[in-house]
């Protein structure tokens, strides 16, 4: 069904070359998707759930997970700079009484499997109206953490936010075993629906980048916050830990017409504010995993999509890219694993060796091995 390269890690120091395949999976902390199961389990009962995880990844030939460490302003690790995540105890704050990341990179490499730290940059609270510790970002800078609807965001145009963000990449590498940094998709919100933008408020942050002899049009400038974030965090990975790779998951399609056989519904150009090309034109990105979280074949197909993300004229630097793959929708939207079996096909004939592989959305369907899908993930 599908025959991989296998990549043998390197026990003292987990990173991946640039250069190398990949094959991974991400684990989500946010509303207890993956792991912890629930809040405030033991901790023998949280280290068990981890290694079932991890167990899964590995039978199913994978060799790295990417363990969401920051889903909402907070840590799955012992920080000085953020608090504790409520997703493992119930409450902000409150410390677990071990260290998860590093429980989970110890357990790791035992199975040969790479840990990468994924964060998301501004996402403050999942559930703006539950209490937030004294010491977490919001509370630092009240004044560019915003509400849309249930969830509070974090003002990407405010320069002392970036600076903490790339505080946290720092800190993470020089204390942590890490193969990489990974962030996902939220810089700015998505539209409802409907199609329709949120309102963001950040006159105040516009404002003051024209009054210091700023001339770009709002949409530009908020292009230009996150790209100045993925600017300065890729600068960070390399100074801090050489050889740890950078790479995020951006939405997988970049902007209506490209390419044109795809039906964009979310337009990320001009809706998320966000420019995938350019991290790649620039070299800012070690790799690129844009979510084709769509059937192959379909208004948004597959292969067409990766077609275009892994062509020339779109990355002329051959940055590997990595299909986020949709194991999730067996579940949600029916999908058998043929559809799996299919994408991750059409990933394998279509990489441009020696860059390449891929990502599973979420390791869920692997731990559970859900309609069969680890006979189609696993190397042969």
């Amino acid at each position: 069904m599908r025959c991989l390269v296998s990549i043998l890690l390197v026990l003292s120091a987990s990173c991946l070359p640039s250069s190398a395949l990949m094959q991974g999976a991400w684990i989500s902390s946010v509303h207890n998707i993956n792991f912890p199961s629930r809040q405030g389990l033991p901790v023998e009962t949280q280290k068990a759930e981890a290694v079932r995880l991890l167990d899964a990844a590995r039978t199913a030939g994978l060799d790295a997970v990417l363990l969401q460490v920051r889903p909402e302003g907070d840590a799955l690790y012992n920080s000085a700079i953020e608090p504790w995540s409520r997703y493992l105890t119930g409450t902000q704050g409150r410390p677990p009484g071990y260290d998860p990341l590093a429980f989970f990179i110890t357990e790791a490499r035992r199975r040969n499997l790479a840990v990468h730290a994924w964060l998301n940059p501004y996402r403050a609270a999942a559930n703006a109206s539950l209490p937030r510790a004294t010491n977490h970002v919001s509370k630092r800078f009240p004044q560019h953490a915003h509400r849309i609807g249930n969830v509070l965001w974090m003002d990407p145009g405010a320069p002392e936010v970036q600076r903490h963000i790339v505080s946290v990449v720092r800190d993470l590498l020089s204390r942590y075993d890490l193969a990489g940094i990974h962030f996902d998709d939220y810089f700015y919100p998505y539209p409802d629906t409907k199609g329709r933008l949120p309102t963001f408020p950040d006159d105040a942050t516009f404002s003051a980048y024209r009054a210091q002899g700023g001339s770009l049009a709002k949409p530009d400038w908020r292009r230009r916050n996150v790209n100045t974030l993925i600017r300065d965090v890729a600068a960070t990975v390399r100074s801090t830990k050489p050889g740890a790779v950078f790479g995020v998951s951006p939405f997988g399609i970049y902007t209506k017409g490209a390419p044109a056989d795809v039906q964009a519904g979310v337009d990320q150009y001009h809706q998320l504010f966000s420019d995938p090309l350019a991290w790649m034109r620039h070299g800012w990105v070690d790799y690129i995993a844009p979510q084709l979280y769509w059937r192959d074949g379909g208004p948004q197909s597959f292969s067409s999509l990766l077609r275009w993300w892994r062509s020339p004229s779109v990355n002329p630097r051959q940055v590997p890219v990595l299909p986020g793959i949709a194991v999730d929708r067996m579940t949600s939207h029916k999908w058998d694993s043929a559809e799996i079996a299919r994408q991750l096909s059409v990933e394998a004939r279509t990489t441009p060796r020696p860059a390449g592989g891929f990502l599973l959305w979420n390791i869920a369907a692997v731990s559970k091995n859900t309609k069969g899908v680890v006979s189609a993930i696993r190397p042969r």
